[in-house]
């Protein structure tokens, strides 16, 4: 009677084999002796079986008999793959020995402010006079100290290091808006997501960003023409619903709005004309996100680029920086896909309404461009943007009109000027990919003070070239006066003496500041430049206090963090050195001068992040001034 199961029509019949490799393959008899059969002795073969003793299916001419052989294989890797999965999150969850619900939670901590995790492997190295303190978070200037650089400033102030205020894990003034976006799901019942803003409100802030030259001048974010038919496209939908290729013009409405309605001109005309309601940025930046996803499954367009744009210098000008790397990301594939890398005379179409539409994109590659290389600088990561693949001709007339009275408003529209100069940003992503990117660290003393010196001159050249009214000294002090004052010319001031910075402190990775001979005097005197530039920074700054428009803490606390970081280990380098003393005062007028100039109408929510600003000032100023103590008591000690 047959077996009731594992029957020869269900599996297929298996023997043990014992046969050696070349025995096997040509299908002859195999004593399997060892160390080697009679067929490998006499022709001197090694006797090699990959499959010893591992059972072969029998050879069976049937495709019927086979088939359940690769089904099984597959179901074999299925499960491999399956317990491989399995095994991994018990490994996670084993971490702690606890389960899974108190896994996410203890997740969740570790990615507080509190949490001593290193940062991510993409930030920079920090050096400072040849010694590698840590990593930096560019964002802020803030950095992650190795062991050997809290040993470092351990022993030149004799104090411990305050690691929560000085080194946090996550820069805590990086604000997220992830709970936000809980909120907004969580009331999906009484919110219609695709619900446009009222459109009378939108009229409103589209008037008052039209009448303004200022804004225009500087943000360039739509063509008024165009908009229009965004406009007319959006509102004409049904408001429940859309069909596919109809997300791109409502986000963009709701991207307009958004930002604009944050630009200090456009709030101004509002409120002085009008009665509308305050805007709720936090709720309309979410309803966009929550949209994303289908404008991504459209083709590109316009309207998508302007959305994309739109919400990046949102984000970014509201402390969302992990946002605004996403959102660049995005903004900058979507520019190359509709060729607004490249300048209008490479535009397929000749058509008006084409070249105005090419045109708009090349406006909105530029402020990418400009974001771009400050995301790089801030945060350590490769730009999105390679410069290797854009047309960088600058636009028809940018350097007639680039410092022609910018914030006036009486002035007549003659093109966009952009948040910074386009040529600056140039010679950002030259100092990044000479002096910051994974390729330069490899470079020896001699190549990395040839490019030095060759972004110095190109800085250089790029000063002579701004007009005498706004053209930037190279070292301000409080005695010096910049009677032209603006917040066009005060970002202008501090990207310059931040180029400096950058360019010149790239010398503290010099080997021989460990070898203390050949070129020691060449990098001092760079490393010295880096260090007045950053006095520079917070001198201008101070000076530029009444002009320093209110809610640009996000826009601007990178520039003197930098700043005080920079002037900080230069005193820690040097504390008996003539300048430390008036450097540990700066340090002490930063701290009430970033206070006042910042703290002026910050939202109530916002305050906790600027405490951490302020406690991280406290704690530098602090360490300085121990450094200082040390160094002259040490000095009074030896010479008695």
């Amino acid at each position: 009677m047959a077996p009731t199961s594992n029957t020869s029509e269900d599996q297929p019949r298996m023997r043990t084999s014992r046969a050696c490799d070349s025995c096997y393959k040509r299908k002859i008899k195999c004593d399997a002796a060892l160390p080697q059969c009679n067929w490998c002795s006499h022709h001197n073969i090694p006797w090699v079986s990959l499959y010893f003793e591992f059972p072969r299916p029998a050879m069976c001419l049937t495709l019927n008999i086979r088939r359940p052989k690769v089904s099984r294989l597959s179901e074999r890797i299925s499960r491999i793959e399956q317990l491989l999965a399995e095994n991994l999150m018990g490994d996670q969850i084993s971490v702690t020995g606890e389960s899974p619900r108190s896994f996410e939670a203890n997740t969740t901590a570790s990615n507080s402010p509190s949490s001593t995790q290193p940062p991510d492997s993409s930030s920079v190295r920090v050096h400072f006079a040849g010694k590698e303190l840590g990593v930096i978070s560019l964002l802020t200037g803030t950095p992650f100290l190795f062991p050997e650089g809290q040993e470092w400033i351990k022993a030149r102030t004799g104090q411990h290091v305050a690691i929560d205020k000085l080194s946090p894990a996550r820069t805590p003034w990086d604000k997220e808006r992830g709970q936000n976006f809980n909120t907004f799901l969580m009331n999906m019942s009484t919110c219609n997501p695709y619900e446009l803003p009222d459109w009378g409100t939108v009229q409103v802030y589209y008037q008052a960003y039209k009448s303004s030259n200022v804004m225009r001048r500087i943000f360039p974010i739509i063509d008024p023409e165009l908009f229009e038919e965004t406009l007319n496209t959006a509102y004409s939908q049904s408001p429940s619903s859309f069909r596919y290729g109809q997300a791109s013009a409502r986000v963009c409405i709701i991207a307009f709005l958004t930002f604009v309605s944050r630009l200090p001109d456009v709030k101004d005309v509002v409120s002085a004309a009008t009665t509308t309601s305050p805007i709720d940025h936090d709720l309309l930046a979410t309803k966009a996100q929550f949209l994303m996803p289908q404008v991504l499954q459209e083709s590109a367009s316009l309207d998508a680029a302007q959305a994309i744009t739109m919400l990046t210098l949102f984000e970014l000008s509201s402390g969302n920086m992990r946002a605004t790397n996403y959102y660049a990301a995005i903004a900058a594939r979507l520019i190359f896909m509709l060729g607004g890398n490249l300048s209008s005379g490479d535009a397929i179409s000749t058509d008006k309404r084409s070249q105005q539409k090419h045109s708009q994109l090349r406006n909105l590659f530029w402020i990418c461009y400009t974001i771009d290389k400050d995301l790089a600088l801030r945060t350590g990561q490769p730009p999105t943007i390679t410069d290797e693949n854009c047309d960088l001709t600058l636009p028809p007339g940018y350097l007639d009109r680039a410092f022609l009275e910018v914030e006036n408003e009486d002035a007549p529209w003659s093109g966009p000027v952009f948040p910074f100069d386009l040529r600056l940003s140039i010679i950002k992503a030259r100092a990044h990919r000479e002096l910051y990117s994974v390729s330069s660290l490899q470079k020896s003393d001699a190549e990395l003070l040839k490019s030095i010196r060759e972004l110095d001159d190109n800085l250089e050249e790029w000063r002579l070239s701004v007009p005498p009214k706004w053209r930037p000294t190279m070292s301000f002090s409080s005695e010096t006066s910049d009677p032209n004052m603006g917040m066009h010319t005060v970002l202008l001031r501090l990207n310059y003496h931040l180029c400096m910075t950058i360019i010149h402190q790239a010398s503290g990775r010099c080997k021989s500041w460990m070898q203390g001979q050949g070129m020691m005097d060449g990098v001092s005197s760079s490393m010295v430049l880096s260090v007045e530039a950053s006095r520079s920074s917070l001198c201008y700054l101070e000076a530029a206090e009444h002009v320093v428009v209110d809610g640009v803490f996000w826009t601007l606390i990178f520039y003197p963090m930098s700043a005080l970081l920079t002037i900080f280990c230069s005193i820690l380098q040097n504390p008996l050195d003539p300048h430390s003393r008036e450097d540990l005062g700066r340090l002490n007028v930063a701290t009430v001068m970033i206070e006042r100039i910042f703290s002026r109408k910050l939202p109530e929510n916002e305050l906790v992040h600027f405490k951490f600003v302020a406690d991280f000032i406290v704690e530098l100023k602090r360490l300085a001034e121990c450094a200082i103590d040390k160094a002259w008591a040490e000095q009074r000690a030896a010479s008695h």
